[in-house]
């Protein structure tokens, strides 16, 4: 999805080549997984000469906050305070992070 955010649209080949600069992929893991993506509604294909072209159907936005939402519900049973404890733990959330969310709670309490 990110190299077909960044393009605004891409074919299989140019998204395979793209991940293929940082690390070894299969043609075909790239493709099912953009089949998968198109199952799920968040690509559209369309033809363009010979190949396919992708286009992405949501904002980065709105599949990031789809995929946390499953994510904390699949592995927290729905409780964020879970993810967000394991984040503060494991040092992955900077001071400037941790005191965002420290304001964004009060803002939301108020």
């Amino acid at each position: 999805m990110k190299v077909i955010w960044q393009r605004d649209k891409a074919t299989v080949r140019q998204v395979y080549e793209t991940l293929r600069e940082k690390r070894p992929v299969a043609y075909t893991t790239v493709m099912t997984m953009m089949n998968i993506l198109e199952d799920k509604g968040y690509l559209k294909k369309g033809r363009a000469e010979r190949a396919f072209v992708y286009k992405p159907t949501r904002s980065r936005q709105q599949v990031v906050g789809h995929m946390v939402k499953d994510f904390v519900d699949r592995v927290f049973d729905g409780a964020a305070g879970g993810l967000l404890v394991h984040l503060a733990r494991d040092n992955r959330l900077s001071k400037d992070e941790r005191k965002n969310i420290r304001r964004l709670i009060e803002e939301i309490e108020e």
